[in-house]
């Protein structure tokens, strides 16, 4: 007998969405509860699981397939039980082979997560000749890769193109009926992070690790459980990694959950551009989404509880970019407390919210949440083995990345020691090294940092304000994009170079761009400071000429009595 299997429901009050991972396939033996594809509408994701034992006659959709409430999504065959009372109906068909496969295996490490932390501490371990276990309950590559750092920094591109055409009129280039394409933004998208999840499976596959699609859980130390669709395993484990990342922090904020309102996951779908977009959050996220919705042309507002945007920064650096975001359109309501959404009859929202102690209001068109991310432990059962966690949930590690149980090891955000991939990456490799080779320490005191705002912001070492809180005598030298020679021909003339050094030693301790390039740029000055560098040790290197790269060489020789040499 031949069942239909029906999108019946969808999170929030969603009536469409798209389909995300396909779990089955034609032929495949499924039983009742095996999970066969998931759904993702504008207020979430839904996985679709069968009601039915039985095998997939055929799958009538596919990953970016747009489906309705009470479509067919597939068939599935087998023969009814006629047994009364069981609650829902099932089949005999093929049931003696459908039980879960049960197996044990065995691994010198077991990762739990294969997110940046996790897939390159599982490479990593795996090339030095570890057997080694990968657990995902989602993609390969985590938020970073699937709805974080890649997606997003594919729609600044298509965003800074669609600016650059508007203007091209100062290039000396004439165009007529520019327009976005907001659909096929979202399958350019979708087809890099494809091809990375790709290149990233075809690594776990080359270096012989065994992954596993399912949710793992901790039985204890030294076993790990986990449920795929087709079995059940239980993973006999020397040493165990935690890299579970983060997940959305959603505020409690009444009316929240309106269909209008997106996280920063739902919004890399959008499938048309609002008029109106209302930001929550002035933080790294939400301010790298309005610039890229600023550039698509959407009339952006920013709500942020600090007196200041991008609060971690030097002053001159926020200044600027506010100065920038503002001179571009986008509207900033510091000390700001958004205290409700409401929904009105034309399919609008409004926004209360308090600003030096006066209620206000403003009306959008839709209202994107990014207050920030925290740690996801749920499901993993920590607890049974009471592994040390902090008041936000994330989990204790030492300098070693190792909890206060000796062979289990925890990476990335999980720990919220530094919410950045290229972090969790180190992370990984730095707790695969502790396991298998001694010890070693991670250190955070060099760490670069990008914001993809327009123009680009980087930051790393010591900042100004830092500085002068623990009175460190600092030099600054400050050169201005403005007279480098590249940065005119390439028509962004917005920002400048900051190098913080030690009066005392003249070694560089601190640096900041912001301009064009800046996230590339800043390599060299994280280098610099790693070994020990001087300003002169900049200075005395040659620049190519003209690159913005020597907006650097300036900034260092700003720090010295000699001053600039091209302003």
């Amino acid at each position: 007998m031949l069942k239909e299997v029906k999108v019946n429901k969808l999170t929030g009050h969603s009536k469409s969405g798209k389909v995300g991972k396909v779990y089955i396939r034609e032929d495949d033996d499924i039983k009742s509860g095996d999970d066969l594809l998931d759904v993702e509408s504008n207020k979430g994701n839904i996985t679709i699981s069968s009601d039915f034992d039985g095998v997939i006659k055929e799958v009538k959709v596919d990953t970016g397939d747009e489906v309705n409430i009470g479509d067919v999504v597939a068939l599935i065959e087998g023969e009814e039980n006629s047994k009364k009372g069981s609650g829902k109906s099932s089949f005999s068909y093929m049931s003696g082979i459908m039980k879960p496969k049960k197996r044990e295996v065995e691994s010198d490490i077991t990762i739990i997560g294969a997110g940046p932390g996790g897939y390159v501490a599982a490479i990593w371990a795996a090339k030095l000749g570890a057997k080694v276990s990968l657990i995902e309950k989602e993609n390969i590559g985590g938020t970073c890769l699937n709805w974080g750092c890649i997606p997003t920094k594919a729609m600044v591109k298509s965003a800074e193109v669609f600016r650059e055409m508007k203007e091209s009129e100062k290039y000396g280039v004439l165009g007529e009926n520019i327009r976005l394409d907001i659909n096929k933004v979202i399958d350019r998208k979708n087809n890099i992070v494809k091809e990375l999840v790709g290149g990233i499976e075809h690594l776990i596959d080359k270096n012989n690790i065994e992954l596993f699609k399912g949710e793992g859980n901790i039985v204890n130390d030294k076993k790990i459980f986990v449920k795929t669709k087709k079995e059940e395993v239980t993973i006999n484990t020397k040493n165990t990694i935690i890299s579970t990342g983060s997940k959305t922090s959603i505020p409690p904020i009444k009316g929240v959950d309106s269909n209008n309102v997106f996280t920063s996951k739902e919004i890399l779908d959008i499938d048309k551009l609002p008029d109106k977009l209302t930001i929550i959050g002035g933080g790294v996220i939400g301010m790298e989404f309005a610039f890229i919705f600023n550039n698509f042309g959407v009339d952006v507002t920013v709500i942020e509880y600090n007196d200041k945007v991008l609060s971690m920064l030097d002053d001159d650096v926020i200044d600027e970019i506010e100065g920038i975001a503002k001179k571009k359109g986008i509207k900033l309501l510091t000390n700001s407390k958004v205290k409700e959404v409401i929904d009105t009859e034309d399919n609008k929202i409004i926004i209360s919210f308090d600003n030096s102690n006066c209620k206000k209001y403003i009306t959008s068109d839709k209202v994107l949440v990014a207050v920030g991310r925290k740690p996801n432990i749920e499901g993993l059962g920590i607890e049974k083995l009471d592994i040390k966690t902090n008041k936000n949930n994330s989990i204790v590690v030492n300098e070693r990345l190792q909890t206060n149980i000796s062979n289990i090891y925890a990476v990335g955000d999980v720990t919220d020691i530094m919410q950045l991939a290229h972090v969790a990456s180190h992370q990984g490799i730095v707790a695969v090294e502790n396991i298998l080779k001694g010890k070693k320490k991670m250190d955070y005191s060099v760490v670069p940092s990008a914001i993809f705002t327009d123009p680009e912001i980087a930051t790393v070492g010591l900042t100004e304000k830092k500085a002068k809180k623990d009175n460190i005598d600092i030099e600054i030298g400050k050169f201005p994009y403005g007279a480098n020679g590249k940065a005119l021909t390439l028509g962004n003339r917005e920002g400048f170079v900051k190098i913080i050094k030690e009066k005392k030693t003249n070694k560089i301790l601190g640096a900041s761009i912001i301009g064009v390039n800046g996230t590339d740029l800043i390599h060299e000055l994280t280098l610099a400071i790693k070994n020990g560098l001087t300003d002169k040790d900049i200075i005395e290197t040659i620049h190519a000429h003209p690159t913005t790269a020597e907006t650097i060489h300036e900034a260092a020789l700003g720090t010295t009595e000699y001053g600039f040499i091209h302003y």
